[in-house]
């Protein structure tokens, strides 16, 4: 990626994205494009088609989504997948019309059967059934996989994919029903403490395993992968350890400087047991992640604090 190149990254109001404009503006580049979604609605083909014609980006970062936790994953299923198939087939397809010279497109870890092996592997892909509950979103995300590989395959485009892990950091979604595990707990601790409440539920018996990768550090592994990596094959992105849930809760309530009872509904699902993805084909290049969960958390409570507080 030369220094004056025009660089397009869809999606970067998003956490991912917004982290992906920082690591681009540290390492110096100038010539960034972003639009908002009402300067350009990505899901529109002729919208797309000439924000391409007239902006010709070099190379293109695909964050854009619809994404939520999982109960928007399986309230709003139909827009899940028409929403994230359009914008990513009209994203794909126009940088391949307009000759873009490289794009990244990012999945996600839930593309991965629901009872695949743990750590889960590049090659698990398509290997069983997918959890139901955020099914349309994933066959989305695998779409998106498979049309970077069908573009290489059939025009040399050099289109390649990355799939995150679990990822939290500077502008997350804390909303009270949409967000994931950590924004979540980082937003019940804050409000307990506040509150002065005597005790926070967790929900399921705090027994489940989850990854989670700092969004600086994802973004510092796909501006590593735009710059370095030019395979078919997609790369897990990941921190390369995992935790309880009940010791993340007990982490984030210590972080918060909540002080009271975490208590444990078992009463309420747990989800799967463990997610932990396998990224020895990314750290065999030579890139690590930087940022410990501790010092994370610490960073991504400042950011819920400056921001919602």
């Amino acid at each position: 990626m030369e220094q004056n190149a025009k660089i397009f990254v869809a999606g970067h109001r998003g956490m991912v994205g917004s982290a992906i404009v920082r690591e681009l503006n540290n390492l110096g580049y100038q010539n960034i494009v972003t639009k908002t979604s009402k300067e350009l609605d990505l899901r529109n083909q002729q919208a797309v088609q000439e924000f391409y014609a007239v902006e010709k980006p070099d190379y293109v970062f695909v964050a854009a989504a619809k994404v939520g936790g999982i109960m928007a994953n399986n309230t709003y299923r139909a827009e899940f997948l028409y929403d994230n198939l359009t914008i990513q087939n009209n994203l794909i397809h126009f940088a391949h019309v307009s000759g873009v010279k490289k794009l990244l497109f990012l999945g996600s870890s839930c593309i991965y059967p629901k009872l695949a092996p743990q750590p889960l592997k590049e090659d698990y892909l398509l290997s069983g059934l997918l959890e139901p509950t955020n099914e349309p979103y994933a066959i989305a995300k695998i779409a998106g996989i498979k049309m970077c590989e069908a573009y290489r395959d059939q025009y040399g485009c050099n289109f390649i994919s990355a799939m995150p892990t679990n990822m939290y950091g500077p502008n997350d979604n804390y909303h009270p029903e949409n967000s994931h595990v950590l924004p979540a707990l980082i937003r019940k601790f804050h409000e307990a403490k506040i509150n002065k409440q005597e005790s926070v539920t967790v929900w399921g018996d705090g027994t489940p395993l989850r990854e989670f990768l700092y969004a600086d550090d994802l973004a510092n592994a796909l501006v590593y992968l735009m710059l370095n990596y030019d395979e078919k094959q997609f790369v897990n992105v990941g921190y390369g350890s995992d935790i309880t849930i009940g010791d993340l809760a007990k982490l984030v309530s210590k972080i918060v400087g909540f002080e009271g009872e975490i208590v444990f509904d078992t009463s309420k699902p747990n989800g799967t047991p463990r997610k932990l993805m396998d990224s020895s084909r990314l750290f065999a290049t030579g890139w690590s992640p930087k940022t410990d969960l501790e010092k994370g958390i610490a960073m991504a409570y400042q950011d819920f604090v400056s921001r919602y507080a």
